[in-house]
Order: structure tokens, then C-alpha cells, then sequence
């Protein structure tokens, strides 16, 4: 049986549920010391940025052995359905993987996913044996057909990349949660700090993808441990099952037998 605080995706456990981006750190040292501080077990790595025969994409697969993480390819910057499906079979290739987290931009002001090109991609990469990790919205028809595609992960953004606003749509994601309570779902993009992080899985969801509060915090691997302690801490509040907010006030020390005075 899997430790509650493990996750589960496509069959395989990971010990963390906190999934770290690798890009725009000050320097490979730091990345390597931010991941290890996180305790991520899964990063994400743009194919446009790690070519297998350059020297930074042999310098980070070097990073990547020394650590013993997994990697999640990611077909970032991609605008059609053709150019994920490309990016994606490039990087299956270079990194021997069938995972690849799938973006397809729609909008480029906010990097909001096309879905619809997002679901064609997908039903394609799923037919030919990628196993998907899509980039999506809070959207709940789009949540539906990206699982008829074939795709058992679904990322749903809380804001906009890079932006750090944290959970935009809170009732948006909450209905999300609450329609495929059985899918895993990570939070991407938009978290701007650990509190971000531990609403997220105080919500509900499984875990929290982050890049550039780590990368460009002034202490990446300050930050990176701090968010591994939001993460924690979100996870546990879940499981104890919080108390619902209310309207009014009630008190918290009982008035029965309590003296009044006439």
C-alpha cells in the first residue's frame, strides 16, 4: 500500500509531492543543492534547453545521475498541436522516457493552454505510448476530455506562469477536485510562495509543481526547503480533515453550565 505521503502516477511511487522545474537557476550548483533541500523526486526539463549532444544537456543529465531523480520532459513553448507532438518524440528520445508534461500555449499575455489543441495532442501522444502529464486550466469539460484522450494526470494551472498570484479560481479548482476525486492532480504554475503551496494541497490536490519561486528566489535552496515543509504541512492538514470556515461567529469554550447574571 502506498504512503499517504507518497504519489501515485502511472504505476509509479514517488516519495514527495513536491515536483521541482529546473530552469533559470543561478548556477548548477544551486540547482543541484535546491533539489536535494526540496526532497522533489521528479523535475521537469524543456527539450529546448537540454539537447542531448550540448554540453548543458550533458552537464544537467550529470546533475540528474548524481541526484537520482526522475525527469518529466516538458514540450514548453509549444503554440500547435504538431510542434508538441514533435517536441514531445525528441524528447522520449533524448531523455528515455514515455512521461512528457504536454503544453500546448494558446495565449501568449498569460500562457493560458489551447485545449483543444491540448486534447488533440494528447490523444495522439497517448495512442502512440506516452504517458501524459497535461498542462491545462481549471476548465471542467476540458478536464473530461484530456481523460478520454487517454491522459490519467491532469495540471491544472493556479495562475499564470511565473506570475506568483497563487490560486486564482479557487472555486474553479475546487469543483475540479471535487468532479475526478480519483485523478491525480498537480498544481501548475502561478505559485508564488510555500503558503500558495500548502493551500493547495490543504484543497485537495496531490501535489504542487514549482519553478521560479525556487529559481529566482534570492535563496533558492532556502526557498526549495521551505516549500518541502508548505507541501508537508498542506498534505497533513488534509488528512486531518480541516474545519469548514463559517459565517458567524461560534465560540470555542462551552457556555453550557455556565452562570449568567439576571
Amino acid at each position: 500500500m502506498a504512503s499517504p505521503d507518497s504519489l501515485r502516477v502511472y504505476g509509479v511511487e514517488l516519495g514527495s509531492r513536491l515536483l521541482l522545474g529546473t530552469a533559470r537557476y543561478p548556477s548548477p550548483a544551486i540547482l543541484t543543492e535546491a533539489v536535494k533541500a526540496s526532497g522533489a523526486q521528479l523535475v521537469t526539463a524543456s527539450l529546448r534547453r537540454e539537447a542531448g549532444g550540448e554540453r548543458a544537456g550533458q552537464g544537467f543529465w550529470s546533475i540528474i545521475r548524481d541526484l537520482g531523480v526522475r525527469v518529466l520532459p516538458n514540450t514548453a513553448a509549444c503554440h500547435s498541436v504538431k510542434e508538441a507532438v514533435t517536441t514531445a518524440h525528441l524528447a522520449r528520445e533524448v531523455f528515455g522516457t514515455p512521461w512528457v508534461k504536454l503544453e500546448v500555449i494558446g495565449e501568449e499575455d498569460t500562457l493560458q493552454p489551447d485545449l483543444f489543441a491540448l486534447v488533440e495532442a494528447a490523444r495522439i501522444l497517448t495512442r502512440e505510448g506516452f504517458e501524459v502529464f497535461p498542462y491545462t486550466t481549471e476548465d471542467l469539460i476540458g478536464a473530461e476530455r484530456l481523460l478520454e484522450a487517454g491522459c490519467r494526470v491532469l495540471m491544472p494551472w493556479g495562475s499564470p506562469i511565473g506570475s506568483g498570484r497563487g490560486l486564482n479560481n479557487r472555486f474553479g479548482l475546487k469543483a475540479l477536485r471535487a468532479r475526478f476525486p480519483e485523478v491525480p492532480m498537480v498544481i501548475d504554475a502561478g505559485i508564488g510562495v510555500p503558503s500558495h503551496a500548502a493551500q493547495s494541497l490543504e484543497l485537495g490536490f496531490d501535489a504542487v509543481l514549482i519553478n521560479t519561486a525556487v529559481s529566482r528566489a534570492v535563496d533558492p535552496v532556502r526557498m526549495a526547503g521551505a516549500f518541502a515543509r508548505a507541501v508537508a504541512a498542506g498534505r497533513e492538514a488534509y488528512l486531518a480533515g480541516p474545519m469548514e470556515p463559517r459565517d458567524m461567529a461560534v465560540p470555542s469554550t462551552p457556555v453550557i453550565g455556565k452562570a449568567f447574571l439576571g
